[in-house]
C-alpha cells in the first residue's frame, strides 16, 4: 500500500494516477473525502499534514509515502511513519532547495523539509522540479477576458514540467530502491519564455493571443495581494535577481522513467478544453 498526501493537487494527483496505472494499491490522503473524484480503486481517507495525528490511523500496511514539503509537524509525521514500519518516503521539494539558501523563504521551507526527511531514518528520495506547466491555468481569467496575456519576468526562460512527469518519476521512486538517497532535479524538454508559451497557446487554441510584459512594480503589487511578502521577495530574488536558474533541460525524467518528458505544446493540447 502506498500513501499519497495532497492526492487531489497537481503533483499528488499525478502521483496517484501513475501508481494506479502501474497496478499499485493507493491510499489517498485528502482534507475532505468525496470532494473531488479519484481513480477507481483508490482508497480515500481524510487527513491533514499540519496535524500529524490525523495520519496515524492511515499508516497501517503502508510501505511507502509521498509527502509535500513545508507542513508543520513533519518530524512527528516521519517518526509516526517509522514506528509504523513505512519503508521509504518520496518528498516533493523544489528546484530552489539545492541552493541551501535559508534566507530565501521559499527555498528555506523546502531545505528544512529535506533535512527532516534525511534525519528520519527512513529511506528517501527528493523530487526537485522546475515550475509546473499547470501554472498556466493562472492565465485563465485573462484568456476569458481577451487576447492579451500579461505576465511577470518576461526575460526569464524556464524548462517547465508537466506534473504527470513528476508523478511518473515519483511512482518509480516509491516502488523501487533504485533512487533511494537521491535528490532528483526535474525539468521539461525545452526552455521557454512567457512569450514563447503564449505563442504555443495561441496556436493550440486557434486564437490571436498577444503577450505583454508586466512591470516589476505591477507584478510585485499583484503578488503582494495574493501571498505573504516574504514569498514575493523570494520569487523576485529567484527571477529578477537571478538566484534561481530553471532554464536548463535536464535528462532526469528520461533516465528514471525511460521516456522523454512531455512538451508544453503537448500539455497545452491535452488541456485545450480547460484553457478555452
Amino acid at each position: 500500500m502506498i500513501l499519497v498526501t495532497g492526492a487531489t493537487g497537481n503533483a499528488g494527483g499525478a502521483v496517484v494516477r501513475a501508481l494506479v496505472n502501474s497496478g499499485e494499491q493507493v491510499r489517498a490522503v485528502v482534507r475532505e473525502v468525496n470532494r473531488m473524484p479519484l481513480p477507481a480503486g483508490v482508497e480515500e481517507v481524510a487527513g491533514d499534514l499540519n496535524k500529524p495525528g490525523t495520519l496515524v490511523p492511515h499508516l497501517e500496511g503502508v510501505t511507502a509515502a509521498f509527502l509535500l514539503a513545508g507542513y508543520e509537524g513533519l518530524e512527528e509525521t516521519l517518526a509516526n511513519m517509522r514506528r509504523a514500519e513505512v519503508e521509504r518516503v518520496v518528498l516533493l521539494s523544489s528546484s530552489a532547495a539545492p541552493s541551501g539558501d535559508l534566507t530565501n523563504a521559499v527555498a528555506r521551507y523546502h531545505i528544512l523539509s529535506e533535512r527532516a526527511v534525511r534525519d528520519s531514518g527512513l529511506r528517501w528520495t527528493f523530487l526537485q522540479p522546475n515550475t509546473f506547466m499547470t501554472n498556466t491555468f493562472q492565465w485563465l481569467p485573462q484568456l476569458h477576458q481577451g487576447d492579451v496575456i500579461r505576465a511577470p519576468f518576461a526575460d526569464v526562460s524556464v524548462a517547465t514540467i508537466d506534473p504527470d512527469d513528476i508523478g511518473a518519476v515519483a511512482a518509480v521512486a516509491l516502488t523501487s530502491d533504485a533512487n533511494d538517497g537521491r535528490a532528483l532535479r526535474l525539468s521539461g524538454p525545452e526552455s521557454l519564455s512567457p512569450a514563447d508559451r503564449v505563442a504555443i497557446l495561441a496556436k493550440t487554441l486557434g486564437r490571436e493571443l498577444r503577450f505583454e510584459a508586466q512591470s516589476n512594480e505591477d507584478a510585485r503589487a499583484e503578488m503582494n495581494a495574493a501571498m505573504p511578502a516574504e514569498y514575493v521577495d523570494a520569487f523576485f530574488r529567484f527571477f529578477v535577481d537571478g538566484d534561481l536558474d530553471e532554464s536548463a533541460v535536464l535528462p532526469t525524467v528520461r533516465e528514471v522513467t525511460g521516456r522523454a518528458p512531455r512538451s508544453f505544446e503537448a500539455w497545452a493540447s491535452a488541456h485545450a478544453d480547460a484553457l478555452r
